[in-house]
């Protein structure tokens, strides 16, 4: 943990001393421009991550409803397993539990498998959002004149000033 700790800072320190040194080179040919954006927030609050958001949990949403019917009739089992195991036969106990066993199998892949389908979908979808979101922060480069515009997450400080996400995110609502 402590490594990576290190690794992610210095990390940062290198992007920040490349960024100083481009900037006291370019200082003598005139101003350079920076921005910053946070794609985090971009794929959180821009409209098309929430349509896709939404377009993905409608896609899951009988997936969703047939592993919470598993959900109810693995307790119906159970509860009947506990409540007339006593008064029934040893064949009968056996099949019951064997069904429970069953359903219980079942119902863990089909989570799981949901999962991971949920998390290729989500991915897909991200990924055609980020290259949207990279053709607006071209055109938003273009336009005002930025010499470099840099994506940053883990940034310890970064001023209002550069930070340009909720013009990013105002151009692909635009789209």
């Amino acid at each position: 943990m402590h490594k990576r700790v290190y690794r992610c800072w210095f990390n940062t320190m290198m992007v920040l001393f490349t960024i100083a040194i481009t900037c006291n080179s370019v200082a003598a040919a005139g101003d350079i421009k920076i921005g910053v954006v946070n794609t985090e927030q971009i794929l959180r609050e821009s409209m098309p991550a929430i349509q896709a958001q939404k377009k993905i949990e409608q896609e899951f949403v009988p997936r969703d409803e047939a592993i919470k019917k598993m959900v109810i009739k693995a307790k119906t089992l159970q509860d009947k397993l506990e409540k007339e195991s006593i008064n029934m036969e040893e064949s009968d106990r056996r099949n019951l539990e064997r069904n429970l066993a069953n359903l219980s199998r079942e119902y863990q892949r089909a989570q799981k498998q949901m999962r991971e389908d949920l998390s290729v979908r989500q991915n897909e979808e991200y990924s055609m959002i980020l290259e949207r979101t990279n053709r607006a922060i071209s055109k938003i480069a273009e336009n005002e004149n930025y010499d470099l515009i840099l994506q940053l997450q883990d940034s310890v400080y970064r001023s209002q000033r550069i930070d340009i996400t909720d013009k990013v995110i105002k151009a692909l609502d635009k789209e």
